[in-house]
């Protein structure tokens, strides 16, 4: 019997589940590199073909249950591939499972399109390149409609109930595509071959943007949620640096009448007197000198911060020229460093060696830019997403917006922030064009 007789061959509907499920994995952690990685996927195409061939010639109940256990089989391929979240991994094995069912009914319908009237592409070799050629086409696309690959623009908050809906999205449509194979009579049942391969690959064509609109618009809410995060961080930030303006100037002031207590008390004798003097002297001097940047702004948060760092036992020093910041907005240059500053004393305050304890702050100006570096040391392993470091914090859904919202600023302005690690420092380094004016 010629190949375009034929229904979808086994060997089609196999190599489909396994490139959908390579094509999802990408965006999940891998559980094994190099040689390993490569030996898993191998054998799970050979599992995939060897299960989907000797099921082959069953109808009815019977094709659907062990089509579903060719869906199982998906995704235990992606349990062992990937050490992401069980919830995700569903997920992602459910678009996988409704992709390869749309990329093989296409391709092959393509095939059996062409090839009745085509002699050259009767033979083995032409079925398999021409099947070849569809799968390229089919998942190359839908890899570039998945901003090619880019896992930060995919991954979202995947809870239970985001894998059961989509879940439930695919087995209805499933039931669809399938419904002409029964011989049950239906309104949505079609007889002819052609009708066949039509009805199915037009449910399963819905079926992948149905599920991919479904995925645009959990990641839209995602970016909203964090934008609101991102504005109540920010204005946080504010509020605390307004409460921290009215504590710094109470705080001067009672300094300033310290000082003038102390040149009375100098006017009497007693050596003892006047080395206590010197001290209590000597720390006001450290006082003014730390908090004199030259931005009100930047000297206000500093201050916060040190008060902060002298009673959690670490050492922050800083060498600043405020004046760098000031085409900054007040509130910009409350975040940025409350938030910096913030995420470096509760790295720091983690450490149990008090010579490690250590915060450093510069803010230079270079050749043009408003250079910012603040560095920090850290314990334990950092691991990282996107260029960003995944928190430690358990509550996963209101923490981790700190780097966001810093990198947020410096863009606002046309700069950028990185972050590099090394031999225990963490650093963070921001770069801002002076004198440009922010974007909304």
């Amino acid at each position: 019997m010629p190949y375009y007789e034929l229904d979808i061959p086994r060997q089609v509907t196999a190599a489909a589940d396994w490139l959908a499920c390579l094509l999802y994995l990408q965006f999940l952690p891998p559980r094994f590199g190099g040689g390993k990685r490569a030996a898993l996927y191998a054998g799970a195409l050979a599992v995939l073909e060897i299960y989907l061939v000797a099921t082959d010639g069953y109808n009815g109940w019977q094709f659907n249950v062990l089509y579903a256990v060719s869906v199982a089989l998906m995704l235990l391929f992606m349990l062992a591939a990937s050490k992401g979240d069980y919830w995700q991994m569903g997920y992602f094995c459910t678009r996988a499972f409704i992709l390869a069912g749309f990329a093989a009914s296409l391709t092959w319908q393509m095939y059996v399109y062409f090839a009745r009237s085509n002699v050259y592409l009767q033979s083995f070799p032409a079925v398999c390149c021409f099947i070849a050629v569809g799968f390229g086409i089919i998942f190359g696309l839908m890899w570039l409609l998945e901003d090619g690959g880019s896992t930060g623009s995919i991954q979202f908050d995947i809870r239970p109930r985001t894998t059961c809906i989509a879940a439930g999205l695919a087995a209805a449509i499933y039931i669809l595509s399938s419904i002409s194979y029964t011989t049950l009579e239906t309104p949505f049942s079609a007889r002819g071959t052609m009708e066949i391969y039509t009805m199915r690959t037009v449910v399963y064509f819905g079926g992948v943007a149905l599920l991919f609109a479904y995925q645009s618009q959990l990641r839209d809410l995602l970016t909203q949620r964090e934008a609101d995060a991102l504005r109540n961080m920010l204005h946080i930030q504010y509020e605390n640096y307004k409460i921290r303006q009215e504590s710094v100037d109470l705080i001067n002031q009672k300094y300033h009448d310290l000082k003038h207590q102390i040149a009375v008390l100098r006017a009497e004798s007693g050596e003892e007197r006047n080395a206590v003097l010197d001290k209590m002297e000597q720390e006001i001097k450290a006082y003014e000198a730390q908090n004199d940047t030259g931005n009100k702004v930047l000297d206000t948060v500093l201050t916060g911060k040190s008060l902060t760092c002298s009673t959690k036992n670490i050492q922050l020093t800083c060498v600043a020229d405020g004046a760098a910041l000031d085409f900054m907005d007040v509130m910009d240059v409350s975040n940025l460093f409350g938030n910096a500053l913030d995420n470096a004393i509760e790295s720091v305050d983690k450490i149990a060696d008090p010579e490690r304890r250590l915060i450093h702050l510069s803010v230079a100006r270079q050749k043009g830019f408003a250079a910012i570096r603040i560095e920090n040391c850290y314990d334990g392993e950092l691991h990282f997403a996107n260029g960003l470091p995944i928190t430690t914090k358990k509550d996963v859904g209101y923490h981790g917006f700190g780097v966001k919202s810093i990198q947020n600023t410096a863009a606002k302005y046309g700069g950028t922030a990185t972050i590099t690690t090394h031999d225990g420092w963490f650093e963070l380094r921001v770069l801002i064009p002076r004198g440009q004016k922010p974007t909304a």
